[in-house]
């Protein structure tokens, strides 16, 4: 076959490649999740994770029968809050660039290695792959490259990943957090999910929440 025909059949082939990727700018993501705390195995807790991302704006909910906490945070400007409800007062923790990257400078520089065990979930062809934190957190995650959000900052332990987190656990120690997904939505994500409140929430700066130990 001569170069140019070569050049021509390599052409053809390029957008099939491409077309079984699909990054999007709006998604939503909800994973049930369960802690334990062994050896005790009546200390379990299960709970709900719902991500919300839209072009540079994210929105992730953490819910169960114990507690509640919503972040929403801008990749462009670095900024971000914490809502949460701590002992009946309802709390707004303002975060700038720097305090955001304090609160998860130990998902910086992460490391992801692929591994060759696969598995379907959702519908979607995932990989295994494996991390660890500099404070001893060791991550497994199954990720798909099948669909890649344009935003991969909404979600700090994974915002190295080539590819979408749909089933994964961290664990350290006698701590065991297990995500599995609920399901994807593709579809536009309403621009009210990402308003902040304006009344109702006591405020504060995250040096402060640090201090009351309200922070993480």
């Amino acid at each position: 076959m001569k170069k140019t025909q070569l050049y021509v059949f390599f052409l053809l082939l390029v957008p099939v490649y491409l077309s079984a990727q699909k990054r999007i700018g709006e998604l939503t993501l909800v994973y049930n999740y369960v802690v334990n705390i062994s050896p005790d195995v009546g200390k379990q807790i299960f709970a709900k994770a719902t991500f919300y991302i839209k072009g540079n704006l994210s929105r992730a909910e953490m819910s169960s029968d114990l507690f509640s906490s919503t972040t929403i945070y801008d990749s462009k400007t670095g900024s971000g809050v914490i809502l949460k409800e701590v002992n009946g007062q309802k709390l707004l923790i303002r975060m700038n660039e720097a305090n955001w990257d304090q609160k998860n400078s130990k998902f910086n520089n992460l490391n992801f290695k692929k591994t060759s065990e696969t598995k379907m979930i959702a519908g979607y062809s995932c990989v295994k792959a494996t991390a660890s934190t500099t404070d001893g957190f060791y991550i497994t995650v199954f990720y798909t490259r099948d669909v890649i959000p344009e935003n991969k900052a909404y979600d700090p332990p994974f915002k190295n990943l080539d590819g979408l987190p749909l089933e994964y656990e961290i664990s350290k120690g006698n701590l065991n957090i297990r995500y599995v997904l609920a399901y994807i939505n593709l579809n536009p994500v309403p621009a009210s999910k990402f308003d902040i409140p304006t009344s109702g929430y006591r405020e504060l700066t995250y040096e402060e929440s640090l201090k009351l130990k309200f922070g993480n």
